[in-house]
């Protein structure tokens, strides 16, 4: 968990840096910014998607897990508690139009991917935390890149990057050999996925959002795949 808690600082002071120096910046120049962000992002989730052994798996599990998180309304939840926590924060934070957004689009670049499920996974299994170490300098670029181009939503995205990943490293811990090394590859292949949507939203490439935050359930159904099918 310590490792944990430093990637949650690294947003932290990542994000406010970067609010400082956007709040310099002008509209033009920060709409260039979450342009780059997104081509960015879409590399990122395309790296993580192309690393699938199991191409069936991928789309078995982006199916199911995209319904269960419509039934759950998990991107709803998540846009509220974005909208709750602007509504508890002083007018000067809050006001921003972009705040849910940039809430909602630092959870999940910071929680999905490759290096958050196999830092996790480390973390929890062997008490390696070499790779969230790591993950929290890059997280501490991005969170600046971000809070300069979307503002206060993304500095509050890291309670949900302590919350998720200290999960994800607590569940590890207690699942042990259930996490196959071909099931932390599927996983990182359905989090590559997630991005891409998230790329697309980001970059205003669909006529409606992308609910991004719904499929996350897709991402812990290979560990089923896995213990069922092979």
């Amino acid at each position: 968990m310590p490792a944990v808690l430093v990637n949650t600082a690294t947003v932290l002071c990542g994000s406010l840096i970067g609010i400082l120096l956007g709040s310099r910046l002008k509209e033009s120049l920060r709409d260039a910014v979450m342009k780059a962000l997104g081509l960015c992002t879409a590399l990122i989730g395309i790296q993580s998607a192309l690393g699938t052994k199991e191409l069936l798996c991928v789309i078995l599990c982006m199916v199911l897990g995209t319904v269960l998180g419509e039934l759950l309304k998990i991107d709803d939840a998540i846009e509220h508690a974005g909208d709750a926590i602007k509504a508890r924060l002083p007018k000067g934070k809050s006001e921003s139009s972009r705040f849910t957004e940039g809430f909602v689009s630092a959870c999940i670049l910071f929680c999905i991917g490759s290096m958050t499920i196999m830092g996790s996974l480390e973390a929890g299994l062997r008490h390696n935390y070499s790779i969230i170490y790591a993950k929290s300098m890059l997280d501490f670029v991005s969170s600046m890149a971000f809070g300069a181009a979307m503002g206060f939503g993304v500095t509050c995205s890291a309670l949900f990057v302590l919350v998720f990943q200290g999960a994800l490293t607590l569940l590890a811990g207690v699942l042990g050999s259930a996490l196959s090394e071909a099931a932390v590859t599927e996983m990182s292949a359905v989090g590559g996925v997630i991005l891409i949507g998230m790329a697309l939203n980001m970059l205003g490439c669909t006529r409606e959002r992308i609910k991004v935050a719904n499929m996350l359930p897709a991402i812990f159904l290979p560990i089923l795949w896995f213990a069922v099918l092979k």
